[in-house]
């Protein structure tokens, strides 16, 4: 019973992270957009849009560790 508890935990945590990272990926959209609307340099939106892109794969990565991949 104490490991399934672990992996509750372990879950839980794994979750709230995934939320955080949703969270951030929101932010570094809209701070994206006011860049855009206020004419930043490209360079700078760019980086920003690798940034969000890094984050995405992170938040694709834990998904895949939730949700197994069902082979039909």
């Amino acid at each position: 019973m104490g490991n399934a508890m672990m992996a509750d935990q372990e879950q839980a945590d794994v979750r709230l992270m995934l939320a955080k990272l949703r969270q951030e990926h929101e932010d570094y959209d809209a701070a994206i957009n006011a860049m855009i609307q206020v004419g930043c340099d490209a360079l700078r939106v760019q980086r920003m849009k690798k940034k969000k892109l890094a984050i995405k794969d992170r938040m694709t990565q834990i998904e895949d560790q939730i949700i197994p991949d069902i082979i039909a």
